[in-house]
């Protein structure tokens, strides 16, 4: 049994984002990040492999800098890692990524009892499409928003957490999993593994692998082969500092009533 986790490297969006004049990110001068709810993923892979003893492999598509990346998993516990880079993938769009990375994980090879974890999605771009998009070119089942994961078996009962409440599911491997952050807390990188990570396989998948695949076209991949166009990306305005009100309940409400009364809102 494996368990494979998509992950990606997103640029830091709490600092300046800048942009080509494309319209897509210029990620090469922003620091990046592991995306957070990949993390969530990531850990829980780890958790079933501390119960089951089975193997976690990330897959991750993006340039080779994504490496660094890749090898923080292997600190954490993950036991192999597939690069997928080539420059006829830069540019895609979700669409694209999803064909891609689903022509990736046929490739390595996806058992009957394998499971495909995601983050729900990325801070770049938070769409949720691509995770469900693999499942579909998987042709496998998707359980999105999952908060809480317990396998039998083939058999996993995943409780997904909505806006106005829960859901149980159980649905039969092959399957994907999309996670939230409420499922779990990622570890950290362990001391041994950050020492052996570097040591450990990492396979790379470039568009001379991928190309004979069902899935992958000059007309659905990179920027050429992504149906969204986008229009304008900016960095939004900053909000201004908030106030906090300190005091007894009655001392902060008379506060905040004058304030707004100065401010002529009431």
């Amino acid at each position: 049994m494996k368990i494979l986790v998509t992950v990606k490297q997103v640029p830091d969006t709490s600092g300046k984002v800048a942009v080509n004049p494309d319209g897509t990110l210029n990620r090469a001068s922003m620091q990046t990040i592991i995306n957070p709810d990949d993390l969530n993923a990531i850990e829980a892979a780890l958790t079933l492999k501390d119960h089951l003893g089975c193997q976690v492999v990330a897959f991750t598509m993006g340039p080779p800098p994504a490496e660094d990346m890749l090898r923080e998993l292997m600190a954490m516990g993950v036991d192999e890692t597939v690069l997928v880079t080539a420059r006829e993938f830069g540019g895609s769009d979700t669409y694209a990524t999803s064909q891609i990375i689903a022509a990736a994980i046929d490739t390595y090879g996806l058992g009957e009892e394998d499971i495909v974890l995601a983050g729900r999605q990325a801070i770049d771009g938070d769409t949720a499409q691509v995770g469900p998009q693999i499942a579909e070119k998987l042709h496998i089942p998707q359980v999105t928003y999952a908060g809480e994961i317990k396998k039998d078996g083939r058999t996993l009962t995943i409780k997904r957490i909505l806006e106005d409440g829960y859901m149980t599911i159980k649905v039969q491997t092959p399957c994907l999993i999309t996670c939230i952050k409420e499922l779990n807390t990622p570890r950290y990188m362990s001391v041994l593994g950050t020492e052996e990570c570097y040591e450990m396989p990492m396979h790379v998948m470039d568009y001379n692998a991928l190309k004979d695949h069902p899935l992958i076209d000059a007309t659905t991949i990179g920027l050429k082969g992504s149906p969204t166009n986008i229009y304008k990306s900016f960095t939004p305005p900053q909000k201004g500092v908030g106030m906090m009100l300190e005091g007894s309940g009655k001392e902060t409400t008379d506060k905040l009533v004058s304030i707004l009364t100065d401010k002529h809102i009431i």
